[in-house]
This record gives structure tokens, sequence and C-alpha cells, in this order.
């Protein structure tokens, strides 16, 4: 295999890897393309590495960038735009609701959105309005206005 091709082969599986990686979620191999990228570096300045070599150097590399990325997104990691987003019950606290079973013996129901949740809290008649303090064991916790 001349220099030319075997360089190219691995710039187009770096080039094959980062594009893998837009299509795939994650983030990883764009370590692997760069490891491919700079193995095609090194097989167009050392025209005589054997395949073993290329294989070893492309293995090498690959640890080499995963752990420098492991290491980045440790030291910076990425905050994500809604810390609740899959928190459910988080994302209620705060929010006033209307009673819809009246509360009594601190126990009721109210309407959340375009649902019913069960509710605890001091005693209040149907249609008050109650602010959410708490999610416990699936009920809310609720306090009057």
């Amino acid at each position: 295999m001349d220099v030319i091709s075997a360089a190219g082969a691995w710039l187009i599986a770096a080039l094959v890897l980062g594009i893998a990686e837009l299509a795939v979620p994650g983030v990883f191999l764009v370590f692997l393309a760069i490891a491919a990228a700079v193995t095609g570096a090194a097989v167009f300045v050392l025209p005589d590495l054997p395949v073993a070599a290329q294989l070893g150097a492309f293995a090498v590399w690959s640890a080499v960038t995963v752990l420098i990325g492991k290491r980045w997104y440790r030291d910076y990691p990425v905050e994500g735009g809604d810390p609740m987003l899959n928190d459910r019950s988080a994302r209620l606290v705060g929010q006033v609701v209307l009673v819809e079973t009246a509360l009594v013996g601190g126990h009721g129901r109210v309407l959340v959105g375009d649902g019913s949740w069960p509710a605890r809290g001091d005693d209040a008649a149907v249609g008050t309005q109650v602010r959410i303090t708490a999610v416990v064991d699936g009920a809310v916790m609720v306090e009057l206005l």
C-alpha cells in the first residue's frame, strides 16, 4: 500500500468518525476521529510505517485522546439548560394550584395543569388557591396563600 492511500485511508476514517459523532448521541467518536487523523498524519511523515505500527499508533492515540477528553469534561462539565428537565415532581414546587377536593384532615386533591394530584396540607375548601411546597410519596404538600 503506498503512502498516499494509507494516509488517505486514515484521514477518511477520521472524517467518517467525525460525521458519525454528529449522527449519534454522546461524545466519544470525536476522540477516535482525532486519533485516526493523527495516525494519518504520521503515515504521511513516516511513509515506511508498517500496518501493525499504524494500528498500534491508532490505539495509543485513541487512549490518549479519550483520557484528555475525560479530563477535559471532568474539569469543565457541560451544564444542562434545565436541571429539573426529567424531575416532574421538582418542577411542581412553587406552583399555585386550585383545590379540587376539599382538604379535610390534611388530605384532599388539587388540580395541577390538566391532572389531579393527591394533596396534603392545612384544611382548605374547594376552589381555594394553594402553593405546592414539596412532593412526598406521590402527594403534593401544599400551603394556603
